[in-house]
């Protein structure tokens, strides 16, 4: 069986935990827990005829790239990159992490997840920025790990760029 890595990549609170929850054992808590260094888990994904083992690691939250970060990147074969909807910082703090991932690992599948679809009113990302990503040849998917929407797609449209390349 084929086991890739992917790395949960975003500033704190964007809901990285959350979305892996959601992904992995299908639940969602309203409780925030902070993630100290990486938390590890796993899930089986088939696409079409092919099983796929996801190696998810959840990394802690920051702004700013570490060394201890850049050693959890190191094997990853690709990423989400996770801003939370309602406050735009997350998405400018997303895109410097995406370029400071890119120093380390090289061109590698990554998925752009706006979290927390389900809060869009409050939502100060606009559709013209969400165009402006997509125009670059990026998967922006909007997700929420409360209600579950866009969740599996993200996931599995990862998947789908890990087992092309």
């Amino acid at each position: 069986m084929i086991q890739k890595k992917v790395c949960m990549i975003g500033s704190f609170a964007v809901g990285k935990t959350s979305l892996v929850a959601r992904f992995v054992k299908s639940i969602f808590s309203e409780k925030y827990l902070t993630t100290v260094g990486a938390k590890i888990d796993k899930k089986i994904v088939r696409l079409g005829n092919q099983e796929l083992t996801l190696i998810l690691w959840d990394l802690h939250g920051d702004d700013e790239f570490q060394k201890v970060r850049t050693s959890y990147l190191q094997g990853s074969a690709g990423y989400l990159l996770v801003a939370d909807g309602t406050r735009r910082v997350t998405l400018d703090k997303a895109l410097l992490l995406q370029k400071e991932a890119e120093e380390v690992l090289g061109k590698i599948p990554f998925v752009l997840t706006l979290n927390k679809s389900d809060l869009a009113r409050e939502w100060e990302i606009s559709e013209g920025t969400i165009e402006q990503l997509e125009g670059y040849g990026w998967i922006v998917i909007r997700t929420s790990a409360k209600d579950g929407q866009g969740v599996e797609e993200a996931f599995l449209s990862l998947a789908g760029k890990l087992l092309e390349g």
